[in-house]
Order: C-alpha cells, then structure tokens, then sequence
C-alpha cells in the first residue's frame, strides 16, 4: 500500500498483550513485546544477532520507483510524498526483525506503562540530536503528534483513544488514553515519527517562514542516519550518510544503514523502469508480474552471473494481505451485497493461473491471507461467541456457511458461475434485455476499473470479458501513479484495485480501513466505504481486546464479516518476494526471520562489484 512514505514504516503495527506482559508496567523498560514474552534482547544488548556488526560503511545503493514525488513534508495526506524519508527522520521505538511485535528504543531510550494501560511515558535519549546538533526534546514529540493527528485523518483514527500529550518531566513526554487495558496503545505510539519543532517552526534560507500544514520541497531536517544531499523534484532523490549521526553505536543502529549513499530514481511506465534496471541504471528489482519472471530474464547479465534472482520468503512471514478489485459503496450501484457478490462469481482466477500466472500464485481468500488466524471453516469457541454478541447485525450466513471463492477454470464451471452471477444480478432487480442488463428504468449495468498503471490491465480484462457475457459493460482505466493516488484518496472511482496489509497484530488501524468513521473521510484507506454498525462492533471490540486469544478470535470474527459482505473481489498472491539484483552486495547469513532487510542490514561488497561492474 502505498501511505505517506515514512507512516508506512508503522501504520500496520496493531497489538493486543497477553497478561505476561503485564510485568513490563510500572517499571522503565528499554523495550516493550505484545507476544506474551518478554523481549529477546536485554536492557544492555549492543546490537541485533542478525547484523553484521563488522560491515563496511561505503558504497552507494540505487533504488527505483514508480510515480514521483511534490513534497518533502511527511506527514501530509495530499501531494505524492518522496521515498526514503524513513532514512531523515526516526520514530521514539524501532522493531527488531527477528521477534514478531517487539519494539525497541530509539529515540526513547525507555517507556514505562501504567499498571492499567492507562498512560505510557517515554523518557527521550539525551544523545539524540537533530542533524543541527539541536537536542531531540519532549517538546519535539508533542508537538509532532499534535501537528500529526491535526492534518492527518489516518493518523487521528489512528490515536483515536489518545486524549492528552504533556511534558511531564525533563526529557519526559506522557500520553493518556481515555480506556484503560488497552494493550496496544504504549506500542503504536512508539511508531510515533518525531519532527523538529523549532526548525518547521522557524524560517528558510530566504527568510520565509514555514508552515507543517502545507507541502514543501525544501530538504527535510531529521535525526536520521541520512540526509539529504540532492534531488530533481519528481524524478531522483540522493541521500547521504551523516557522518556525525547521533545514533551510529546505538543498539538498534549497530550493523545497519551501511551505504554511504542512497538514490531513488522514479518511472512513469513500468516497462521503461524494467529496461532501466537490466540496464544498469538501479540496483534491486521487486518483480510483481509472473510473466516476466517466468520469461524475461534471459539478458546477458543474468546469464552471466551478474544480476541474481531470488526469492525471499521472510519478507510475508509476520504479516497478512488482502488484495482485491474494491469497489466503491458510495455508488448506490454497488450498495447491494448481491450486486458485489455477483462480480466475484465473474472472476476467473483458475484460468488466469494456467494462461497469465504460470501456477505462481495461490487465490486470496481472507482479509488476513497468510497469518495463523484468518477465519477458516464454520466459527467456534470464542470465536463464536464474539460473533453471537453482535449477532442482529451480522448477515446470516456468518454462522451457517463457510467462506469461499467460485471455482471457474473451464467454460462448463465459468457458464455455471456466470448463471449465478446473473441470478443474483436479477434478485437485486436487474434483467436481461438482449445483450443488456439493465435496471429498472432501462440503463446498463456498467463501471469503470481504475488501475494505477497496466500491469493489472490482463487481469481486469478477466472480468471485463466475463461480465460482458451477461450484458455488464465494464471499462479499464489506467492512469499514472500519482493520478491514481489523488483519485484513491477522494475516492473518485467505481472499481480499484488495491488492498491491506495486516500485522501479527491487528488492532486500531481497522478503524482507517474498515470503520464507518473513516467511510467518507478522504485520504483514508476505507476504500470501498464500508460503514457498518457489525463492523465497527467487531473493531471496537478487536482494540479492547483482553488477551492474545480473545485478540485472535476477534480477528477471525470481523474477517468472517467482511467476507460475507462481499465487499471486494479478492485477487492473488505469492507469499515470496521475487528479487532479482545487481550482485554488489552482501548481507548476513542467515538473514532474519521477519524480512530479508535490504538495503538496511546490507552492505557494499567491493569484490562483488568489481567483478559486476558499472558502478563506481
């Protein structure tokens, strides 16, 4: 998903704590983990096992993306925000990569949580300092989550709970909450990203005063392990190692950010960005088409040993996705159930698999595809029992079907899927009239997919050409990143294709995806509109969740709900990254459990790439 690019590095960190962690209240800690264990790492840990503690600090590391950027401002939801922020600026805690939802200090060197989850203090490092050399100060953090929740609507659901931010000691910030018990509070405000209070609120090098609430292309001032050097507004980005960073020997720090340079190079067209990277023009390759990882890796450099594909399988071992064509509730089209249901049955994923994916993918069928507790089979225990205490506004058939995708992959199974299809189309009171289906009054039946850029075009056509055989006229639109994202966000479409990522630990970021609040709120990632009175229940419930189990129960009972509304057609997914890379770097062996980590915890191989060549 693509959210302001530093929020990302957090936003989709929920939690709720079993009682063991309990222990961890009243007390400072350098750490805090939702797992029910206490960290893996002591209060005097000098780096992470899975660095390299030894790597060199040199070389240069080019990275590619598509669209570009308007704004240096990092906490804006409009205007394209730049890649890389997360290099300038830093958050109070940072997770460590081998433990699921265990977050350390980092610009709070401690955090103690009140014995009723009331209230979390951070006691900010008195080494930290912003690239002036200012102290980073509890004033900063204030202020940051004040201006935050201010002009960001996903970050104010975000916080929702949270009533008060003071200054309560020297070096010490505290928020309240207005609920006590709630586990996952004292964490996600450790993934609070903190700005420099006196330089946003100071002047530029012309004298003009600047303004957080508006978008700006001057160079971001941080804390961060990097600054920036360079840029072409929309184009590249090069950042640089400061080698006066604060935290260079800091626990979290040891072994990472090793390159002595970082450029972003942005694409308009796919294609274009592949040529550029088998032309040498950026380093790392995420490959997101099945075709072309299939078929198009036959170039000299690969055959000749100096671009490496691989796949890494840690980069999905602690998270869940749903990716889905999502259409739009606030279109009274797509209000009735039977309507939205009707287009799944359209969808053949079987035969797209043998002719477009090469048997790469496996059909997503859960808002939490790939964590241990998606909702499976028919609900029990206290699943079960979570589900019945909302149960006069849940569909029905929460309690009496199982959840599952059509079955399409020859003409004789499409034919039958297509005949329910129209079924349900006419039950919601549309008919056939020819080739047209229409409603009442005579007009088609008819919508327009919005795709951000063509590489989805094949599968859309899917649908097109299905839903054309019972007389839906559907359209494919694709437009450039950042058209797209300035239409997501005011959500103006009829279909998109898009989705959520989930943590371990799903907790207040399902406000901003699923809850009625967020439904008309524009920037959310409430794509289709859902406002739901089960929904929200379920939500409300899933944050004030008691313990593990009941946290995980409550999952499966609000992703059991969101599928039987029907609210999006779920697409596909490979729970692998498919890498291929220019071979100029090393990295620790083996890599950590939750991510392959590049280019953070990799570093320049001076033999590697003389042997490979190009960059200097």
């Amino acid at each position: 998903m693509k959210f302001a690019p530093l929020l990302a590095l957090g936003l989709l960190l929920g939690l709720a704590v079993p009682a063991l962690a309990q222990t961890q209240t009243g007390v400072w800690s350098h750490a805090f983990s939702t797992n029910g264990d206490l960290p893996k790492y002591p209060a005097d840990y000098t780096h992470f096992d899975y660095v390299n503690v030894d790597a060199p600090k040199t070389g240069i590391v080019r990275m590619g993306d598509m669209g570009g950027f308007d704004t240096f401002n990092p906490i804006l939801p409009k205007g394209e925000g730049a890649g890389g922020l997360g290099l300038v600026y830093e958050t109070l805690m940072i997770p460590s990569q081998d433990e699921v939802n265990t977050y350390y200090g980092l610009l709070a060197k401690e955090l103690m949580i009140a014995p009723d989850y009331g209230a979390v203090t951070f006691r900010i490092d008195p080494a930290a300092k912003w690239h002036d050399g200012e102290p980073v100060t509890a004033e900063d953090v204030v202020w940051s989550f004040e201006k935050s929740i201010e002009l960001n609507p996903n970050m104010a659901q975000y916080y929702a709970n949270i009533t008060k931010a003071e200054v309560t000691a020297p070096g010490e910030v505290t928020f309240t909450f207005d609920v006590t018990d709630n586990r996952e509070l004292p964490l996600i405000l450790g993934q609070l990203m903190v700005l420099p209070k006196h330089w946003w609120e100071g002047t530029d090098a012309d004298g003009k005063q600047r303004n957080i609430a508006e978008s700006t292309l001057e160079a971001p001032m941080g804390s961060g392990p990097y600054e920036l050097e360079s840029f072409e507004a929309g184009q590249t980005i090069t950042y640089k190692r400061d080698p006066d960073y604060w935290g260079i020997n800091q626990p979290t720090r040891v072994g990472t950010n090793n390159f002595e340079e970082y450029q972003i190079e942005y694409f308009l067209d796919l294609t274009v960005m592949f040529e550029a990277f088998k032309g040498d023009q950026f380093d790392w390759w995420t490959e997101n088409q099945a075709r072309r990882w299939a078929t198009a890796y036959d170039f000299p450099a690969v055959t000749q040993g100096r671009v490496i594909k691989e796949m890494f399988p840690q980069d999905y071992a602690d998270n869940g996705l749903m990716m889905a064509f999502v259409p739009n509730l606030r279109r009274e089209k797509f209000q009735d159930e039977r309507v939205r249901e009707a287009l799944n049955y359209a969808f053949d994923f079987e035969e797209l698999s043998n002719t477009l994916f090469f048997n790469q993918y496996e059909r997503i069928d859960s808002y939490f595809f790939g964590l241990p507790f998606r909702s499976t089979g028919l609900p029990q225990g206290e699943e079960l029992e979570i589900l019945n205490s909302v149960k006069d506004l849940l569909p029905p058939s929460v309690f009496t079907e199982p959840y599952t995708n059509p079955v399409s992959g020859d003409p004789g199974k499409l034919r039958e899927n297509l005949r329910k299809a129209l079924t349900l189309f006419n039950e919601a009171g549309y008919t056939l009239d020819g080739t047209r289906l229409v409603d009442a009054n005579g007009n088609q039946f008819s919508f327009e997919i919005l795709l951000n850029g063509p590489t989805i075009e094949p599968v859309a056509q899917n649908l097109v050409t299905n839903l054309a055989q019972i007389g839906v006229a559907v359209t494919i639109r694709s437009v450039d990143s950042p058209q797209y994202i300035n239409r997501a966000r005011s959500f103006d479409f009829d279909v998109i294709y898009s989705g959520w990522g989930q943590s371990f630990s799903p907790g207040n970021e399902q406000r901003y995806f699923f809850g009625s609040s967020t439904a008309n709120e524009e920037g959310s990632q409430n794509y289709a509109g859902i406002a739901d009175p089960g929904v929200d229940a379920l939500i409300e419930k899933l944050i004030n969740a008691d313990d593990r189990a009941t946290q995980e129960a409550t999952v499966m009972a609000l992703d059991r709900v969101l599928l039987h509304h029907h609210y999006v057609v779920p697409s596909y997914t490979l729970r692998n990254s498919r890498i291929a890379r220019w071979d100029r770097f090393s990295h620790p062996d083996p890599l950590p459990e939750f991510g392959s980590a590049f280019p953070t915890i990799w570093w320049w191989d001076e033999a590697k790439a003389a042997k490979t060549g190009g960059v200097q």
